[in-house]
Order: C-alpha cells, then sequence, then structure tokens
C-alpha cells in the first residue's frame, strides 16, 4: 500500500530537480581546492541599471554529502537574481562519495573541512562580490541554505558566539556584517536530528560520529549556538518528512530560552523541497522573508 507522504515528498522533488541548471555570471576560487568555488549571479529585475542590490549568500543542502553539489540550487540563485538579488552560491567540501560502512549511502560531511570552507567562503566573499558583482551592495547581505546548507547558514551567523577552542579560522571576534539568516528546513537541532533519524543520521556523521559527537556538538549545532544577536527566519513545510517540522521547531524553542526570537513560518500542505523549486509558490515565500531581511 503507497504511503501519500511519501508520494508527495517524491513529486516535489521530482519537480525541484526538473529545473535544467542556470549557468552563473562568473565563478570566483576563494581556496585551492576544486570546492573552493562560488558562483555569482547578477541582478536580473527591472532594466538592469540598479545602483545596488542586496547579497543573498547561498548554501546549498545535500545532507553534506558529496553527490550533491550546488548544480541542484542554480535554478533557485537565478529566481533570485531575478527577484533583484545579487547572489552568491557558495560550493563547500562535502563528504565522500563512498558508502560508510554505517551510513545509508555516502557518508555525510567532513570535519573540519565542511566547517573550514563555509568560514573561509564567508570570509572572503565581501571582496570577491566586490570584484564579480559591482552591483552587490555588502551592507544588504543576507545568507540562506536549505536543509545541510539551512544548519550552514545558521552556523555562519553563529561564529562569533562558538566556544574557545573552536578549530582555527572558525571562530570571529564580533558578530558578521548580516542583515540576517534565513534557513529553509533547516537541520538546526543535532540532538532532535539524531533522534529523528534525519537524513539517515547525517548529522552524526557531519561530526565524525561515535564520542566525537558530545565532543564537537558545542562547536557545530546551531542549537546550542544562541544567543547570536543576528535576525533569524526560518521556513519549513508542515509535511516535511526529509527534515521534520520538530527540528525546526526545537531550534526555535532553543532560541527563546536564550532570549532571542526567531521567527518561523510553517507552510500547511508543503514538504521539503517546494522551498527551493522556483515552480512552486513556496519560493515566492522564502523570497519575500529574505526581502524582510534584505531591504
Amino acid at each position: 500500500m503507497s504511503d501519500p507522504a511519501v508520494e508527495r515528498d517524491a513529486a516535489e522533488a521530482a519537480s525541484a530537480f526538473a529545473h535544467p541548471p542556470v549557468a552563473p555570471d562568473t565563478t570566483a576560487a576563494y581556496g585551492e581546492h576544486p570546492d573552493h568555488v562560488v558562483d555569482f549571479y547578477a541582478p536580473r529585475a527591472g532594466d538592469g541599471s540598479a545602483a545596488s542590490a542586496p547579497l543573498v549568500v547561498l548554501l546549498h543542502g545535500g545532507a553534506w554529502r558529496a553527490p550533491y553539489d550546488r548544480a541542484h540550487v542554480t535554478p533557485l540563485a537565478d529566481f533570485l537574481a531575478r527577484r533583484g538579488f545579487a547572489v552568491a552560491n557558495v560550493e563547500y567540501r562535502r563528504g565522500s562519495s563512498l558508502p560508510h560502512q554505517d551510513a545509508d549511502g555516502p557518508v555525510a560531511g567532513r570535519w573540519p573541512e565542511t566547517f573550514d570552507d563555509v568560514a573561509a567562503a564567508m570570509d572572503a566573499l565581501p571582496g570577491l562580490a566586490a570584484a564579480a558583482l559591482p552591483q552587490a551592495d555588502l551592507r544588504r547581505t543576507v545568507v540562506t541554505g536549505h536543509s545541510a546548507g539551512g544548519h550552514l547558514a545558521l552556523w555562519a551567523a553563529a561564529r562569533h558566539v562558538l566556544p574557545a577552542g573552536a578549530p582555527a579560522g572558525w571562530r570571529l571576534p564580533a558578530p558578521p556584517p548580516l542583515r540576517g539568516v534565513v534557513a529553509l528546513a533547516p537541520i538546526a537541532d543535532f540532538e532532535v536530528a539524531g533522534k529523528l533519524g534525519v537524513c539517515g543520521g547525517a548529522a552524526e556523521q557531519l561530526l565524525g560520529g561515535g564520542a566525537h559527537v558530545g565532543e564537537r556538538s558545542p562547536y557545530a549545532d546551531p542549537a546550542v549556538l544562541l544567543p547570536t544577536g543576528i535576525a533569524t527566519a526560518v521556513v519549513h513545510g508542515r509535511e516535511d518528512i526529509v527534515v521534520p517540522a520538530a527540528v525546526a521547531e526545537s531550534y526555535v524553542e532553543a532560541a527563546a530560552r536564550a532570549g532571542e526570537t526567531v521567527g518561523l513560518t510553517l507552510l500547511d500542505g508543503i514538504g521539503h523541497f517546494p522551498l527551493i523549486d522556483p515552480g512552486a509558490d513556496a519560493c515566492a515565500v522564502v523570497a519575500e522573508e529574505i526581502s524582510q531581511l534584505a531591504w
């Protein structure tokens, strides 16, 4: 007997991944590894004469696993560019392409490389964007990301509250110059994600598994890196079976306990993938949430 939730998720995924990749206007490197690249999309709204546009930094999802790179969010990058944003689509090192003996498919993430890359990309972006996209107003930068990328977006905004002893290059001495974060179906609470078995235990794999989980969570779990003082909004589908909404709700509750208000928009009848699907109404909601912080 078929499961309607699974069928809906499959249909939503098929729709989101049906869009052909959209080539960037330019690409720049922020390091020496082949994955150390950022694709830039110039704002396309109106007649193109706008002197400046907010910069959206986009971090893709895919459970931090190697098979899923930035290509699948290029239609979203193009959608945002057509809404008048300058967009930086960031690549980063992900897990091995080979299955792990305890993993459902390729292992998720690399420690510390995945975080090294996001930190390095964020630090390099002002200079790279200034050269690649003169229209980008760096004073109006918003970070967004989907699923595992939503986690990385929240982490990027919390680097100034990382505990002492964080790996070199991760911790910032002051809050990053961001207008805010819009996290889309983020893996935002590692403890809850672990209990729910999100993405086959991807969060535990990202941390290295075993004893490493407890040791490394304080440096990686957004739910404990609070408060950040950075305006934060979370958008999540109520019907999401990939990253259940309970993960986002737990993060928002943790923020409240820390004295911080995080906006939470729960979309009825929506699962995991419409948030990055330019053909879905949910994608317009995402653009509006970004606009609320950026403009």
